[in-house]
């Protein structure tokens, strides 16, 4: 009888384990800066970053992270596209003749896009 409690916990348990991880959010995606850009108070330098937000949306807090640190954090909008992005794209904008400010990620494949300022 311990036997079948036993293997019935077990079985429970490795059905809800993968539910659990269906249920994280994966409110993050990895993005290529080319050039320098302002986002918030920050400059960042070209390179790749990861974006994390915690919200649904549409109203969102942005965070860039480097090398697993968080280098700036934005407020956002999270736009759902009717049609997939086929590539990654930076939408900046030139203030003056040395500063660029981030004004939209669109996420390659994705349906989510990121909307600043």
């Amino acid at each position: 009888m311990k036997l079948a409690k036993y293997m019935a916990v077990l079985s429970v348990f490795t059905l809800l384990l993968p539910l659990s991880a269906l249920a994280k959010d994966k409110n993050e995606r990895s993005v290529n800066i080319p050039n320098t850009v302002q986002v918030g108070s920050t400059q960042l330098k070209p390179g790749d970053y990861k974006v994390e937000w915690q919200e649904a949306g549409p109203a969102v807090q942005v965070k860039f992270l480097r090398y697993g640190k968080t280098v700036a954090t934005a407020s956002g909008t999270l736009k759902t596209n009717d049609s997939q992005v086929t590539q990654d794209d930076i939408v900046t904008q030139q203030v003056n003749p040395h500063q660029n400010v981030l004004k939209e990620i669109d996420f390659g494949h994705q349906k989510e896009a990121l909307l600043f300022g």
